[in-house]
């Protein structure tokens, strides 16, 4: 869910994994078929004994009145940082904004170099990450992306021996399958950052933001209602971060990468981490963008992975369910983008 003007969509990014297009079919509403890029390789973590089997799928959005629009989304999958075989970065970046797509791919970019020179980041991942994270957002900053309306949210996992560390800016989610008896159930390993979380809510008013959805802005509802009920029952007309003396910009999100405007108003980049010691109860992770997730819960991916084999499979009819989902309860879908990573034993 981006700024209250919407997200772009276009471009694939390009994948260091080679990329293999695949037709996803024609979806109502629409007279062309939808391609996305596929992708999938196998890394190893030999001081644990297991291997990494990734897909990766991403997704143009369907706007019908600007059918030409970018894919916003990027994502990076960087193995070997540091040199080391058990050291591997899965990220999705969600852009926004007029210059989204370059903000994403500025992000995506710049945000695993500054990790990859970090020498502690062995020592300490957490201090690592948020090091890094608030560095890429002051070089997006002083660049020529011109980020006064525009950004990016990042979600990220970095996998260090046994151990994943997700961290987080806006409302990307990362979500981990645990084994429980004969049943696997999505553990979320980061939380959506928006106003309706009672804690981001009350920060970002804090630092000066009106918070209302666009129709208490625009008088069509009482603005002293400060009750949104949840993100699954109210995401239609979401409470969003505006000015106090204007309409703007009116971002869905209290963190992310860029967007100096709303960064006045509490908007941070500084990541929630979290980190989880990977055991042979977790089968798989997936780091996905707020297109697959606006529709589907996090169990119901979780569900849908499991059912195959193939992390590609499992990308592909996702990235359907979510386009159709879209479509059913909208005129248009977000951009799609889904890492899932398979942790295989190698005995």
């Amino acid at each position: 869910m981006g700024c209250v003007h919407g997200k772009c969509c276009g471009r694939y990014p390009p994948s260091s994994n080679g990329d293999e297009k695949e037709e996803l079919g024609v979806y109502m509403g629409q007279s062309t078929n939808i391609l996305a890029n596929r992708s999938s390789d196998v890394v190893n973590v030999p001081s644990h004994n297991f291997r990494l089997e990734y897909s990766v799928l991403t997704q143009r959005g369907y706007y019908p009145e600007t059918p030409d629009k970018e894919n916003q989304d990027s994502y990076c999958v960087r193995t070997n940082i540091h040199g080391s075989p058990n050291v591997h970065f899965f990220g999705v970046f969600d852009g926004h904004g007029l210059f989204g797509t370059r903000c994403s791919n500025f992000a995506k970019d710049r945000l695993v170099e500054i990790l990859s020179e970090d020498v502690g980041l062995l020592d300490d991942p957490v201090k690592s990450y948020s090091t890094a994270f608030l560095a890429t957002n002051k070089e997006l900053h002083d660049s020529d992306i011109d980020d006064t309306m525009s950004g990016t949210t990042a979600i990220t996992a970095l996998v260090i021996g046994d151990k994943l560390y997700v961290a987080n800016v806006g409302d990307s989610r990362a979500v981990l399958a645990v084994k429980e008896g004969d049943r696997i159930l999505a553990q979320d390993l980061s939380y959506d950052q928006t106003p309706f979380r009672k804690d981001e809510c009350e920060r970002v008013k804090l630092c000066g933001a009106r918070v209302l959805s666009v129709d208490q802005v625009e008088g069509l509802k009482d603005p002293g209602i400060q009750s949104w009920g949840d993100e699954e029952t109210e995401g239609g007309d979401p409470p969003r971060l505006w000015v106090q003396d204007g309409m703007y910009p009116g971002t869905a999100f209290t963190r992310s990468v860029g967007d100096s405007t709303a960064e006045k108003i509490g908007v941070v980049a500084d990541p929630e981490v979290t980190m989880v010691q990977l055991t042979s109860n977790n089968p798989f992770f997936v780091v996905a963008s707020d297109g697959v997730f606006e529709f589907l819960s996090s169990q119901t991916v979780v569900d849908m992975v499991n059912k195959y084999v193939d992390p590609r499979d499992a990308c592909s009819a996702i990235a359907r369910e979510s386009y159709k989902l879209w479509l059913e309860h909208e005129s248009r879908t977000d951009d799609i983008t889904i890492i899932i990573v398979h942790i295989k034993r190698l005995d």
